[in-house]
């Protein structure tokens, strides 16, 4: 298992509230709109991402961060194997990911996701 991508989530009760600074202050592109949640970055090669959200998507909370991988299976494994509680998933999400959430040694919850 290899860490693609690493995105931090930042809660917000109107992500839309956000879309002025972060596109048209800094000049980022909007990469993904659900309503609940947007991203902005861009499409180089080393992306630059944040994301404002209400929830953390099929009701669950905010995670403090993302993390892609490409086998979010061995990922899982890795999770249960060190000893980690779970606290969402893995589930098949309808907008393309599986995934599941869990918490660090600091407390912050993490996405650890793979598009499918």
């Amino acid at each position: 298992m290899k860490v693609k991508r690493i995105v931090a989530n930042i809660e917000t009760a109107d992500p839309a509230i956000v879309a002025r600074f972060y596109r048209e202050v800094l000049g980022l592109e909007l990469l993904m709109d659900h309503g609940w949640i947007a991203t902005y970055g861009t499409q180089d090669r080393m992306p630059l991402q944040v994301s404002f959200a209400s929830e953390g998507g099929s009701g669950t909370p905010v995670p403090g961060l993302s993390v892609e991988v490409d086998d979010v299976e061995a990922a899982y494994a890795a999770v249960l194997e060190g000893g980690y509680a779970v606290e969402y998933g893995p589930a098949d999400e309808p907008w393309g990911v599986r995934r599941f959430f869990v918490r660090d040694p600091a407390g912050t919850l993490v996405n650890i996701v793979m598009h499918t």
